[in-house]
């Protein structure tokens, strides 16, 4: 069976019921004699192409999670993770019998030990819908968000129930707690969050003790990443100690906890409301905001603060450890200097995965978190992120998630230009109707075989349409990807010349509209959708962005704690828009790098001295490995050997590449 998932036992010990993940079937294994028996959940089939992508978005695939039996074993129940529903199955007849429908994205199921009631943690609904397995319906639901009117965002994915029956535990990742939740009479409800326990980062397990008394918690996430100034560095062989990459260094950890009463569990509901600034309150559009009309919103691919930036005079850098100074990155150096130094900005994700999740919809959903270390480990699996699978859509309705979806809700104008693109144009959009519908079909997603000067010009060609008109849409999103490089791979250019590409791409964009008759109402946001895990001093989220406009502080550094999600914040507060999830309702938005006082000084762009065509040579360091890397597809290429090739083609062979921080304290071609 393909990606076993979620496992039940007879109380025998002589069946095993396992949920296959990707085969939308249960398996039955008669543990006597080893025959199994596959139960089909699904008449569709779910796809493993060869890049591992699911083309059907997700709509073929169940994503089979969790299985539970009802006390008399005569029946099995599946979570569905990737859809609305629990299959239930008569395990007698090995037959699929009833499909019900529960909230979005089912993921842990836990049956009360004293009653026929089966809960079912509905992971982007928020809620917990309950089962009645006498009669294989669902008779109740309730809601496990932080405060009335929340968005999504609290992520329940772990239950357990009391011995007695009359609480259940639910771990909620999102929110980073356990809600104790006291359970209604059987049948009738209702059910009542009593309050909130506060865990370590990313809660995925719950269990009760025996006698009901303590709680042990799996944090998977664990206190995060922490500084690793000393730890191994992967240098010559790749497959030294995995402690330098971001994917794979931050470890869980397992907490117990007494069951709290009431007094203590006031305290720590308390605790948990101010972790996750549920008291904050929404901001207001600022003043600083009202002239603005236009937002342009550009992402790039993978750098960190230091690698780029980390030579600016001011600001908080290491310019030991700059690999794409002034010459191969002008742009970002000037637009830094003459607008706002933003030198505490972070990626709320760790890769592109759910890297494009962060930097569009606000949330990386706990299928997307829990799936993409064994997409990237080599495993196998699904690269679910950026529409390759609608099971990483977060949300109560995953069809609607993202910030497109928001604008066409509401009417605002917009234009795509390679968000969520395939490689090649013209070009189609991953099941995305409200973006394809508003997808320029000729700029290409991420390919690095096409340069961002044709993705520039192909953008210009658009941008002269506007000026002609004398209207723009509202929002534009704009795909710079180069700077990802292709590593010594001696069919691409040098990481010197892909990043002077993307950057010659970015200025000339700023440049332009800084010279329209836009510019007076225009912002441009530009970040990377994630920085890997580059060097950098402070913490390996830590990357590089601007924020673009005439109201943009004038030379200044803001040092304010800003991540992808206070970026999108703003844009929402800029466009009118409410809050996607619970994380940017919190974020910080980038209000001071804002002024009242316009500077309508344009931007003149600098062709970086860095040659664009700069051929990898064939003999360059790790030029070998590098040809054998897939870059057909964000991050696909082993971080480790990629990151060493890049500091190797800029400090030499021989060179030495330092080991990164995680310091985060809690996460050539003319103009025409």
């Amino acid at each position: 069976m393909q990606w076993p998932s979620g496992i039940s036992v007879s109380k025998d010990g002589q069946r095993l019921y396992v949920a296959g993940e990707i085969a939308n079937a249960l398996l039955i294994v008669d543990l006597r004699n080893g025959e199994e028996t596959a139960v089909r959940l699904s008449s569709r089939t779910c796809p493993a192409v060869d890049q591992g992508f699911d083309d059907t978005n997700g709509r073929g695939c169940n994503f089979s999670y969790a299985t539970a039996l009802s006390h008399d074993e005569r029946t099995a129940y599946v979570s569905n993770w990737g859809k609305k529903s629990v299959s239930v199955v008569d395990t007698q007849s090995a037959e699929l019998i009833k499909t019900l429908r529960v909230g979005t994205h089912p993921s842990a199921l836990a049956l009360n030990p004293t009653n026929d009631e089966l809960y079912v943690a509905n992971t982007d609904s928020d809620s917990i819908s309950v089962i009645d397995t006498t009669e294989k319906r669902v008779v109740r639901s309730f809601s496990v968000s932080p405060y009335p009117g929340a968005p999504v965002g609290t992520s329940p994915n772990a239950l357990a129930v009391s011995p007695d029956g009359h609480q259940l535990y639910v771990a909620n990742a999102g929110n980073n707690d356990v809600a104790v939740v006291e359970l209604g009479e059987e049948g009738g409800g209702p059910d009542r969050v009593e309050g909130l326990i506060p865990t370590a980062w990313y809660p995925t397990g719950v269990a009760v003790s025996p006698d009901g008394d303590g709680l042990l918690v799996v944090n998977a996430k664990g206190l995060g990443a922490g500084p690793n100034p000393g730890g191994p560095v992967p240098i010559e062989d790749p497959e030294s100690p995995p402690g330098q990459y971001i994917g794979s260094m931050i470890e869980g950890t397992l907490s117990t906890i007494p069951v709290p009463g009431e007094e203590r569990l006031i305290d720590y509901t308390e605790r948990v409301a101010e972790n996750n600034s549920f008291d904050k309150g929404l901001e207001k559009a600022a003043a600083v905001l009202k002239n603005i009309k236009h937002v342009i919103y550009v992402i790039n691919e993978n750098r960190t603060y230091d690698q780029v930036l980390g030579d600016l005079p001011r600001g908080n850098g290491d310019p030991s450890l700059t690999l794409f100074g002034p010459d191969v990155a002008p742009n970002h150096h000037n637009l830094a200097e003459q607008f706002t130094t933003l030198d505490n900005l972070y990626a709320a994700g760790e890769v592109s995965n759910d890297g494009w999740e962060w930097s569009t919809a606000a949330s990386a959903n706990t299928f997307n978190q829990k799936s993409w270390p064994t997409n990237y480990g080599g495993r196998g699996f699904l690269y679910t992120g950026e529409g390759y699978s609608l099971a990483a859509a977060p949300g109560r309705v995953p069809e609607n998630s993202y910030i497109w979806d928001a604008l066409s809700r509401k009417g605002i104008s917009f234009r795509n230009y390679g968000f969520w693109a395939t490689d090649t144009p013209p070009v189609d959009v991953w099941n995305e109707p409200n973006l394809e519908a508003h997808t320029d079909k000729q700029f290409p997603g991420y390919n690095l075989a096409i340069r961002d000067q044709f993705r520039y010009r192909e953008w210009l060609s658009e941008f002269r349409g506007f000026e002609e008109r004398g209207n723009m849409p509202a929002v534009q999103f704009v795909k710079f990807p180069n700077d990802h490089t292709c590593g010594t791979d001696p069919a691409c250019p040098t990481p010197q010349a892909m990043v002077a590409d993307s950057d010659w791409a970015t200025g000339k964009l700023v440049d332009k509209v800084s010279h329209s008759q836009f510019w007076k109402s225009t912002a441009i946001f530009q970040i990377e959708d994630d920085a890997q895990d580059g060097p950098d001093h402070v913490d390996a989220h830590r990357t590089i962005g601007h924020v673009i406009s005439p109201y943009t502080q004038v030379g200044e550094v803001d040092s304010t704690f800003y991540s992808s999600v206070s970026m999108l914040r703003t844009m929402e507060m800029i466009m009118g828009l409410s809050p996607l999830t619970q994380f940017d309702a919190a974020a910080n938005p980038m209000l001071n790098s804002f002024t009242t006082e316009p500077d309508f000084t344009p931007y003149e762009a600098v062709k970086p001295k860095q040659s664009l065509n700069e051929p990898n040579p064939k003999n360059g360091p790790m030029a070998k490995q590098s040809s054998k890397m897939d870059f057909s597809v964000e991050d696909q290429a082993p971080w480790q050997a990629l990151n060493r090739a890049i500091w190797k083609s800029v400090y030499g062979g021989d060179s030495t590449m330092p080991a990164p921080e995680h310091n985060l304290p809690i996460e050539e071609e003319e103009e025409e």
